[in-house]
């Protein structure tokens, strides 16, 4: 698959103001130069270590063609209808700090490679602090225009990295417009004067350096989740958003993220053995290759309290086994290893992963990944890995089923 980070702009997008009082944002048309932002992260690690530049990459995708037609009209087909929804936003130690309803439309346009996937975002308007109790008008929705999906976008912009069979992608993201729009609306609502920092309001940065989403569809309904890393100029978490949202659903009644009887411990699900199988898809420029692994992940507690993970990875046709162990410690809903990782616990039998520091791994040399699990029953889960190398550029994408032993 083709990748090729893009610079993020400054300011947000500009908020227009329509007759019937709907509120249309859009997001800039993306600029293909190396993300500055993270640039500037990588630059900065590197002079603080006093580690040796990496020279810059010079990619030539023009001949690139990583998703093919079939598989855009599949993404385009996996993503149409109408979704109805809970969006979340948490803080970095699985904090819930606002929910509000949303309804996504998506259509299509164009046949063959000029296929494109138009999609609007509606959030339900939080209520003006000026209105009286006994007002029953109904809700005003805000609504956003998302950048369209293409041939061009998805491969060029979005990085996307898609798995049709299973139901899965990772997408790049230029900016956090869209999200802070969501924020903005569903919390502020007509009360929103325009404040950089509104009170009680956390926005994303308008400069991050990794705005990346990762989608998991359910195994037995038509519903997903939509889980958004935002990582700050500095490269640590800022943020983390999820959309759970179903096709069809009803706004009164919309699927959300609850936390099961056993809140105190969002653990202890994920505790045991799991085995199954995992395929990555590395991008274009890395070689657009594909490969499938069988996997065995281990997650205990030993006698000294520390959380102790095993992954061993097996390629098909191979006796080769990677094994990879890590040692952490949990702090309420953190759990922190010492390999520079970090868990981050969520309710509804999620958690999302990322570095505790992407500039010290960019210092370093290292690649970095960001990960999205979802425990959807006591058995089964399913984890969507993305990863990148120092420069910014998303090197593969992994999915794994897994079962409970």
């Amino acid at each position: 698959m083709a990748s090729l980070s893009c610079s993020i702009s400054s300011p947000l997008t500009h908020k227009l103001l329509c007759h019937n009082k709907i509120q249309r944002t859009y997001l800039p048309l993306p600029n293909f130069r190396t993300n500055s932002t993270f640039h500037s992260i990588k630059t900065q690690a590197i002079n603080s270590s006093k580690a040796t530049t990496v020279p810059e990459q010079e990619l030539d995708i023009a001949e690139e063609d990583s998703l093919g037609i079939d598989n855009l009209h599949r993404f385009v087909q996996l993503n149409l209808g109408s979704w109805t929804g809970t969006f979340h936003q948490f803080d970095a130690n699985g904090k819930l700090l606002h929910k509000m309803t949303t309804r996504l439309s998506a259509g299509s346009y164009g046949e063959d490679e000029l296929i494109s996937l138009i999609q609007t975002l509606y959030i339900k308007q939080a209520p003006s602090s000026t209105s009286f109790s006994g007002d029953e008008e109904e809700p005003e929705w805000a609504e956003y225009k998302i950048k369209e999906s293409n041939m061009f976008t998805v491969d060029k912009y979005q990085q996307i990295g898609f798995f049709p069979n299973e139901r899965a992608f990772a997408l790049r993201y230029q900016t956090a417009g869209m999200l802070e729009t969501v924020l903005r609306q569903g919390v502020l609502g007509e009360d929103d004067t325009g404040e950089e920092s509104p009170r009680n309001l956390k926005l994303p940065s308008t400069r991050p350096s990794i705005v990346c989403e990762n989608c998991l569809y359910s195994i037995n309904k038509d519903v997903r989740a939509r889980a958004f890393h935002i990582m700050d100029p500095r490269g640590l978490l800022e943020m983390l958003l999820i959309f759970l949202e179903e096709r069809g659903g009803v706004v009164d009644a919309p699927p959300s993220l609850v936390d099961s009887e056993d809140d105190m411990n969002r653990l202890l699900p994920f505790l045991g053995r799991w085995k199954g199988c995992s395929l990555t898809k590395r991008s274009g420029v890395y070689g657009a290759t594909m490969a499938e692994y069988d996997t065995v992940a281990l997650l205990e507690m030993d006698e000294n309290g520390q959380l102790i993970q095993e992954i061993s990875s097996t390629a098909k046709g191979s006796d080769v086994t990677t094994n990879v162990q890590w040692t952490g410690t949990v702090c309420g809903n953190l759990i922190t290893f010492d390999k520079g990782f970090q868990y981050t616990l969520l309710p509804g039998g999620m958690y999302m992963g990322c570095p505790s520091n992407l500039a010290k791994s960019v210092a370093e040399s290292k690649s970095f990944h960001l990960e999205f699990c979802w425990l959807e029953s006591s058995d089964k889960r399913q984890r969507l890995v993305r990863t990148f190398d120092i420069e910014g550029l998303a090197v593969s994408s992994t999915y794994s089923f897994e079962t409970k032993m």
